[in-house]
This record gives structure tokens, sequence and C-alpha cells, in this order.
């Protein structure tokens, strides 16, 4: 397993995750958003595996404005605009290779064991 948390260090869910995957000795890598965003083919993989850039969005993000905007933007732009202002994307992302979970999800998490 090649587990990577993208997160912040901030964030309760995000943190509950590092501890999940502590807890059952399962090594990751922790990514911080804020240092250091998501690449654009990490992000590609991601929306392919969680089932498109909305499911990325986080409605309640601090950047109301940049939520707002992206409801009335076609797909592609949607998918550039989340790769620059990558602070709306809900936390955390876990990737597993080709596999990926939005938010606090270790019902997904115990299948790939």
């Amino acid at each position: 397993m090649n587990i990577q948390v993208f997160g912040t260090k901030k964030s309760f869910d995000t943190k509950k995750a590092q501890r999940y995957f502590k807890e059952r000795r399962v090594k990751f890598q922790l990514i911080d958003l804020k240092e250091k965003g998501m690449s654009k083919g990490e992000l590609e993989s991601v929306c392919r595996a969680v089932g498109g850039i909305d499911k990325l969005i986080d409605p309640q993000a601090k950047d109301g404005d940049t939520v707002a905007l992206l409801a009335y933007l076609a797909p592609e732009q949607k998918f550039d605009k989340v790769l620059e202002n990558q602070h709306v994307i809900m936390e955390p992302v876990v990737r597993n290779g080709k596999q990926a979970t939005v938010g606090y999800a270790p019902e997904i998490w115990k299948t790939w064991e």
C-alpha cells in the first residue's frame, strides 16, 4: 500500500485520518495542501477515482466566493480553478494508487488493507 494523505495540519479530519493509519501501523505520506498542493496529474487521478471534480469541493470552505463561482463554471474550467485554489478541496483526500477518498472514510480504507 502506498497511502498519501492530502490535507492541512489544522484540519480535524486530516488529523483523524493520520491517527487511523498510525493505529494500524500503515505507513503513509502526509502532503500539506497549504505548503505543497496536488499536481495536475494527482488531481486528475483523484477526480477519476471519486467520480468528478464536484465530489472534491467543500461547500463549507472558507473561500465562499470561489465555491459559489465553481457552481457556474464548465467542468474543465472547474478543474483549472480547483487546481489553482486547492483550499476549496474537502479534506482529507486519501490516495492509494488509483483509489481515492474525500473526507474521513475509514469504512473504505478498511477494504484497502
